[in-house]
């Protein structure tokens, strides 16, 4: 999804007060916006059964330096890594409630200037998510209304990447569709 040269298949996201977005070095910077900079991807994405990957480092900031908004079937959420303050991690939404008040709530210490690999994997039954080898979200999907937070965010869907308050580095941006019996 990104050739490590150029933003091709990608947009800066129309956010208000949004930081500059720029390819340097093999990396996509997302620079710090007042609140929001982000990207969203411009090609067709599957809605179920993938699997995405991404590496992303929080430069300067101390807040989300990935949230990751996705399709889930008709709806659309957002996994959020260093959010609330930077530490929190989960989906936004899940029955209405943030990434900060909901199952899928975690908390753990990132440090600026580090990579950590991001994986999400979105199945008709499942929301799943890794910080580098650690599983931090398992959230079963079966009852559960499923959305975004209400708000600027709603501009990253289908797919889109995003930060708050904080300028980050992403690379190494994948999907891949999953089989059956993934």
């Amino acid at each position: 999804m990104f050739d490590g040269e150029s933003l091709n298949g990608w947009r800066d996201t129309p956010f208000a007060g949004h930081g500059e977005v720029h390819c340097q070095a093999g990396v996509i910077v997302l620079g710090m916006g007042d609140p929001f900079t982000g990207i969203n991807w411009t090609n067709e994405f599957p809605k179920l059964n993938y699997e995405v990957a991404l590496d992303a480092m929080r430069l300067t900031g101390s807040d989300f330096f990935c949230g990751l908004t996705v399709p889930v079937g008709t709806n659309f959420c957002s996994l959020i890594v260093g959010g609330w303050g930077g530490s929190l991690v989960g989906i936004s939404s899940l029955d209405g409630m943030d990434a900060s008040e909901n199952e899928s709530t975690k908390f753990s210490s990132f440090e600026n200037g580090r990579w950590y690999r991001i994986r999400l994997r979105v199945t008709e039954k499942k929301i799943q998510a890794w910080i580098d080898q650690d599983k931090l979200v398992d959230v079963d999907t079966e009852g559960k209304r499923i959305s975004v937070r209400p708000g600027d965010i709603e501009m990253s869907e289908p797919f889109g990447l995003a930060a708050w308050e904080t300028s980050s580095a992403l690379r190494e941006i994948k999907f891949r569709r999953l089989g059956s019996s993934e």
